[in-house]
C-alpha cells in the first residue's frame, strides 16, 4: 500500500526510486536535504532487492528511516542471466504501476543497476521528467555501464560526481545547462556520522574483533564464464593472507546466487571469515573506518573509501574506467597478484601515505547542490522535450 499524500500548494512532488541497500545509503543525505525543503515534497518508491527475502527484505530499513514511502515495486527473485532479464521486465511494470498511482512531478534515480534502469524507463510513457545521480562514470567490466549510459539518455537533469563525468554526458548530446557537477552524495556528512567501534560492529553485525579486511565483491557481468573463477581467486588470496575477513554480500546480479553459495562455503571452512549482512549506511561506513584494508571490486572502494583514508585493493575489471583516488591499487583476478597487493597495502609505508589521500569525488556538499537545483528548475514541457546537442556544429 502506498503512503501518497496530496502535495501542499506550490510544492513540487518528487518520487525517489530506490532498489537496494546500496543506493538507499547513498541517497540518505539527499533525502535529508529534500526533507528540509519548503518547496519540495518527496516520497520513495522501493523496489528491487529491498522487497526480496533472499536479500534481507531491507524495505524494513527503508521504513525505519522515517522517510516517506509512497509506493513499492515488487519483483520475484530469480538467478541467472535470464532471471535478470525477467526481473528487469517485472521492475519496469511495477515501477510503471507505482508512477501511475502516485503521479509525481519528477522521478529521481541514481547509479547503474538494472532495476534502476527499469524505473527510469517506466517514467517515459508518462512524459515524466527524470533526474539522474552519478551519470557519466565508467565501469567497463559490468553490464551496469550500459544501463548507466542508457539512463543518461532517458534523464533530463544530471547530477555528476566529477567534471570528467559531466564532460562525458555533454559529449553524449545532453544540454550543458542541465548537467550539474555536484560531487558524490555518499560523501556528505561523513565526518558527522556516529561511527560504531570495532566492538560494536562485532556485537551488532558479527564482525571479527581482531583487525580485519573488509571485502565486497560483485560478479563481473560482462564475463559470466570467468566470474566464478575470479571469485575463487579472491577467496584463495584472502585465505593465504592469514587475515581476518569481513564479507558483505554481492548484488542481485546474474551469478549472485552462485557467489553467495561459494562465500558461505568459504566462511564455513575458515574461522577467520565472517559474513556481515544488511549493514546500512552507518554500519558500512563504520566497517570502513575500522578496517585495516578493503579488497574487492565494489564502487564503495572507488568512491567512499578515500574519505576514510583506507587502502583498497581493486580486483579485476568491473571498475575499469572509473576515476580513482591515490588509495586504490588495481590488480588482476589472480591469487598471487591479489595476495601481493594485500601484503603491500598492509605495510606501515602504505598506512603512512593513506593519511594524505584526497578524494576525487567531491567535498561533501553534493546533496545541498542537488536540492538547490531541484527547488528552482523549470519542470515544464521545455525540459521533457530533449534535443541532441552537437559538440561541433561546423
Amino acid at each position: 500500500m502506498s503512503e501518497r499524500r496530496r502535495a501542499a500548494p506550490n510544492r513540487r512532488r518528487i518520487a525517489v526510486a530506490t532498489t537496494s541497500r546500496a543506493d538507499f545509503g547513498i541517497y540518505q543525505p539527499v533525502l535529508a536535504e529534500l526533507a528540509a525543503s519548503d518547496s519540495i515534497e518527496f516520497g520513495l518508491i522501493a523496489g528491487g532487492s529491498h522487497l526480496m527475502p533472499e536479500h534481507g527484505s531491507t524495505i524494513s530499513h527503508v521504513r525505519a528511516s522515517g522517510f516517506p514511502v509512497w509506493g513499492e515495486a515488487p519483483i520475484r527473485f530469480e538467478g541467472g542471466v535470464l532471471g535478470v532479464a525477467r526481473m528487469m521486465g517485472e521492475s519496469l511494470t511495477a515501477f510503471g504501476e507505482a508512477i501511475d498511482e502516485i503521479r509525481p512531478d519528477m522521478l529521481l534515480t541514481i547509479g547503474d543497476r538494472f532495476e534502476m534502469f527499469a524505473a527510469a524507463a517506466a517514467a517515459s510513457p508518462f512524459a515524466l521528467p527524470v533526474a539522474h545521480i552519478h551519470g557519466g562514470e565508467e565501469t567497463e567490466g559490468a553490464v551496469d555501464n550500459m544501463y548507466r549510459h542508457a539512463m543518461t539518455k532517458m534523464a533530463h537533469v544530471h547530477f555528476c560526481a566529477t567534471p570528467l563525468s559531466a564532460r562525458r554526458i555533454v559529449q553524449m548530446g545532453e544540454a550543458p545547462e542541465n548537467v550539474h557537477v555536484t560531487g558524490a552524495p555518499s560523501l556528505d556528512g561523513i565526518s558527522d556520522i556516529p561511527l560504531l567501534s570495532r566492538q560494536a560492529l562485532s556485537e551488532r553485525f558479527g564482525f571479527p574483533e581482531a583487525p580485519y579486511i573488509l571485502t565486497t565483491y560483485h560478479p563481473e557481468t560482462l564475463q559470466p564464464d570467468a566470474t566464478a573463477s575470479d571469485f575463487d581467486a579472491l577467496l584463495a588470496a584472502l585465505e593465504r593472507s592469514g587475515q581476518h575477513v569481513a564479507f558483505s554480500r554481492p548484488n542481485a546480479d546474474a551469478a549472485g546466487d552462485l557467489f553467495n553459495s561459494r562465500l558461505e562455503q568459504a566462511v564455513a571452512a575458515n574461522p577467520r571469515f565472517r559474513i556481515c549482512d544488511n549493514l546500512g549506511r552507518v554500519g558500512y561506513f563504520s566497517a570502513m573506518a575500522n578496517a585495516a584494508l578493503m579488497v574487492g571490486n565494489s564502487s564503495s572502494g572507488i568512491i567512499e573509501a578515500a574519505s576514510f583514508h583506507l587502502a583498497v585493493v581493486n580486483v579485476g575489471g568491473r571498475q575499469a574506467g572509473r576515476e580513482r583516488s591515490a588509495n586504490v591499487i588495481d590488480v588482476a583476478a589472480e591469487p598471487d597478484a591479489i595476495l601481493s597487493a594485500i601484503q603491500r597495502s598492509l605495510s606501515p609505508e602504505t598506512a603512512a601515505t593513506m593519511r594524505s589521500v584526497e578524494n576525487v569525488y567531491g567535498d561533501g556538499h553534493a546533496s545541498q547542490r542537488i536540492r538547490s537545483v531541484l527547488e528552482i528548475m523549470d519542470l515544464g514541457s521545455g525540459l521533457i522535450r530533449k534535443r541532441f546537442r552537437l559538440l561541433d556544429k561546423s
